[in-house]
């Protein structure tokens, strides 16, 4: 028997005796089945979350058209990252997965999980260019979703922030980020890729006192024992959703009557714009400023209040948040990427 047909017996094992990994692949298959793209760019990095998410869709892959392209970007933060890829590489490649590895030129000297963040989608938008992919599949899971309320909650985060994360998210005009495994816990990624893969790489920084992330994670069983558990906290994050989508369709409306568009900026109607309410301001502020920069992710809630407020407290003045200039003239705000 080839290797390659001992790789599919192996695969159709697993997720064939396994529950666990049966209702992980029926969760998956249910995210892509309905979507026509017969192509999907897959982050990888090579922790149990990804490599999981890597054997789903080897799995998809092996009984239906759709392909699959697996992509690891290498920061080269860490002396040891370059060493790290070559491993990744090597655990995929032992179940028949090919990964390209994508060096990041940019040196990141602060602000790392963030920047790191932005250069990484920067780089897959990148490869989805080249192949003409209109989605790129995440790994992101529940017990990440918990993780980024709990962020976001400290960091007084408004009703758009505290709805966490979505199965699709829009990253440009072409393209969606999708998680698939939103819904999964993160013990039954680790559990599959204990079977498939046997092994997977551990993130320093996942430990690192440094990151918020890192110190939420800790704070979680202590949560818990005084009775807040994951899932109230996901409870919470559904209904805040349903209120963001509310919010969202009035926020279309807002855009039409107060924004306009010249050139290379965005042009809004000053008086009108600060007569909404705070969160709708934030809205339009967050959701513009992020359009002007081409930046996944909009500057932080408390940022974004406080030029808000400098704003509407000013008369002409200039101000610079989220690599946009921000302009005020007489009745309008105006808003551009730096140049």
């Amino acid at each position: 028997m080839s290797k390659r047909n001992i790789i599919v017996l192996n695969h159709k094992n697993c997720f064939s005796k396994h529950k666990q990994i049966i209702n992980l692949f029926s969760e998956f298959k249910k995210r892509l089945s309905n979507l026509k793209a017969k192509k999907f760019l897959v982050a990888i990095s090579g922790g149990p979350d990804s490599l999981a998410l890597a054997a789903m869709c080897k799995a998809y892959e092996i009984s239906s058209k759709k392909k699959f392209f697996y992509i690891h970007i290498d920061h080269g933060i860490r002396k040891e990252s370059s060493r790290e890829s070559k491993q990744v590489q090597k655990i995929l490649k032992e179940q028949d997965i090919t990964i390209k590895i994508v060096q990041n030129r940019k040196k990141i000297k602060n602000n790392i999980q963030k920047n790191a963040r932005n250069i990484r989608y920067e780089l897959l938008d990148n490869e989805c260019k080249k192949r003409k992919i209109k989605y790129i599949l995440t790994a992101h899971h529940k017990d990440d979703q918990v993780e980024t309320f709990l962020i976001r909650l400290s960091r007084g985060s408004g009703v758009q922030g505290l709805s966490a994360m979505s199965i699709a998210t829009p990253l440009n005009k072409r393209i969606t980020i999708l998680r698939p495994l939103l819904n999964v816990s993160k013990k039954d990624l680790v559990f599959t890729t204990k079977k498939i893969f046997g092994t997977y790489l551990t993130d320093p920084s996942n430990i690192n006192k440094k990151f918020l992330r890192s110190n939420i994670r800790k704070l979680l069983p202590l949560l818990k024992k005084y009775g807040i558990d994951e899932n109230q906290i996901l409870k919470s994050i559904s209904n805040l959703k349903s209120s963001s989508q509310t919010i969202n369709l009035y926020l279309n409306d807002v855009l039409k009557k107060l924004v306009k568009k010249e050139k290379n900026k965005f042009k809004i109607k000053k008086k009108e714009l600060f007569a909404l309410n705070s969160e709708l301001q934030f809205k339009v502020f967050s959701y513009l400023i992020k359009l002007s920069s081409k930046s996944y992710y909009p500057p932080r809630s408390k940022k974004i209040f406080t030029a808000l407020n400098f704003l509407n407290n000013s008369k002409d003045v200039s101000y610079s948040l989220g690599g946009c200039q921000i302009v005020t003239e007489k009745n309008h705000v105006f808003i551009q990427k730096n140049k």
